[in-house]
């Protein structure tokens, strides 16, 4: 809250209203400025971005996040090993991305449901990987605390969730490499419809052990 009500722009509609409060004396304006500086104020304070940059969280409050890229989501982790596979992975799926877009017209049509399928494994990608860091951080704090030693069950399953996804990831990064070849071969090959559709179904497979890997996850939160 303090942070928002410091903003300048903020600061600078209050001193504005104020000044025009005592030049014109209008009795209204002051009112006026201030409900319109405590509306600026309480839509600052739930801003995600100002709140990661004041808190220090690893992850922002936003409910909107299925509107963020992955590569902004990926900023939320931590710097470090995870973060760097991360953004190597995202950046061939930028490049898979990019194949496609450059391809010709009868390419970028049969590959039309490629796409929606690449931007939601990038999506998932992250949330594993943002599920991993929350997991390390839990492990942590659990082998801080008396009864939770190297055999408890709790401490079993989140490291075996750790190591699964670390495994997804390096996964996930050598198909985007693979996939930018399909679709070369695609463009090139006079079957590519045939071939569209394996690359389709490998996307559809590796979705859906992003996802599944997501769900096993959900509970230990």
């Amino acid at each position: 809250m303090r942070a928002a009500a410091l903003r300048p722009m903020n600061v600078l509609v209050l001193a504005i209203g104020i000044v025009f409060f005592f030049v014109t004396l209008a009795w209204w304006a002051l009112p006026l400025t201030l409900a319109t500086y405590a509306a600026l104020v309480a839509l600052g304070s739930g801003d995600p971005l100002l709140r990661q940059r004041v808190l220090g969280q690893d992850e922002p409050v936003a409910p909107q996040t299925q509107d963020l890229s992955p590569e902004r989501r990926a900023r939320w982790l931590p710097r470090g090993e995870t973060r760097e596979r991360i953004d190597a992975a995202l950046a061939e799926y930028r490049k898979v991305v990019a194949a496609i877009g450059a391809s010709d017209d009868v390419t970028r049509a049969v590959l039309d449901d490629t796409v929606p399928r690449l931007h939601a494994a990038a999506d998932r990608l992250v949330d594993v990987a943002l599920q991993r860091e929350k997991a390390v951080e839990t492990v942590r704090d659990l082998r801080g605390k008396a009864g939770a030693g190297p055999g408890s069950e709790n401490l079993r399953k989140l490291e075996a969730h750790i190591d699964e996804a670390d495994a997804e990831i390096s996964a996930t990064s050598r198909e985007l490499i693979d996939l930018r070849a399909k679709v070369v071969r695609v463009s090139i090959d006079t079957n590519n419809a045939k071939r569209a559709n394996d690359l389709n179904a490998s996307l559809d497979e590796l979705n859906a052990r992003l996802e599944a890997l997501g769900d096993v996850a959900a509970p230990s939160e």
